[in-house]
């Protein structure tokens, strides 16, 4: 069975830094073993399948985390990480409460009903309860399935991506990420955000750039981001991986923007739309 097809952005903390009932969760998480990356897909999928079959409206509680070093972190002069370990507990549980919050604010009340044995006001009350549990006020994870949203791209420095090829293409090892200090990710969306609102407007990107600006927020200034693609590596060749400059693309419409450049903005944005448009087509014919 193929890896789920969700791509990551993550954070992982200073272990240092984290309050006292998580740090001690953690710890005892990191005794039994960080979750490899070869297996998140995959462990997730199995912790939300337990939860359906035991009729549950949310995944138990689980201390699963991963892990990395400082020195796994390109940084700017200006940026600091750690100390290590670098912890990113995986959330599920309250990643799940929260997409629950999200179909109850974007499904229909018909769609609601179908899907949900419980009433929305159950459904949300519980969910709410959950994610207030967060000591951070936020998940250290967002997954988003078949695709990336452009916007994320802006975070990374396209030269550090870090590409890993396998023997057949739904290895477990075979990955695409990158990784980036937080200050630096954060000074690299602030910039972004207000070059792209100038203008677009407040709307589509520059949304999502301040949405994730705002949860980049929540975590210590000398964390990580890792941008994942996760499971999405089983859709795309070695070629397709090896070629791919979305980030690189990302990056220069946004200078392209602040230098007014329209024709460099529309041929870096057909370059995206022709990529992440083949991944969307596979997901509509399956």
């Amino acid at each position: 069975m193929p890896r789920p097809f969700v791509a990551y952005l993550r954070v992982y903390e200073p272990l240092s830094v984290l309050d006292a009932k998580l740090a001690s969760k953690v710890a005892k998480a990191l005794e039994a073993g960080p979750v490899p990356r070869s297996e998140v897909g995959d462990r997730e999928r199995e912790l939300w399948l337990r939860s359906q079959l035991g009729q549950k409206l949310l995944p138990g509680e689980s201390s699963d985390v991963m892990t990395i070093s400082p020195a796994e972190v390109p940084t700017s002069e200006a940026a600091r990480v750690g100390p290590g370990p670098l912890v990113c507990p995986l959330d599920l549980r309250a990643r799940s409460a929260a997409a629950l919050v999200g179909f109850l604010a974007s499904a229909p009340p018909i769609l609601q009903d179908e899907a949900l044995s419980l009433s929305s006001e159950t459904v949300r009350s519980r969910a709410s309860a959950v994610m207030a549990e967060l000591s951070a006020g936020a998940v250290h994870v967002i997954s988003t399935t078949w695709t990336i949203p452009l916007p994320w791209f802006v975070l990374v420095d396209p030269a550090q991506r870090r590409v890993v090829l396998a023997s057949a293409q739904d290895d477990p090892e075979r990955q695409v990420s990158w990784r980036v200090a937080m200050a630096d990710a954060r000074r690299r969306i602030a910039r972004a955000l207000k070059v792209v609102k100038r203008s677009l407007g407040d709307d589509g990107p520059a949304k999502v750039l301040a949405d994730t600006g705002r949860w980049l927020e929540h975590f210590h200034p000398h964390s990580a981001v890792e941008l994942d693609y996760g499971g999405l590596v089983q859709l795309l060749g070695d070629k397709d991986l090896l070629e791919d400059t979305s980030a690189a693309d990302v990056n220069a419409i946004v200078d392209a923007l602040e230098a007014d450049d329209a024709e460099e903005v529309a041929l870096r944005y057909e370059t995206l739309r022709e990529f992440w448009g083949e991944l969307a087509r596979r997901e509509r014919h399956g």
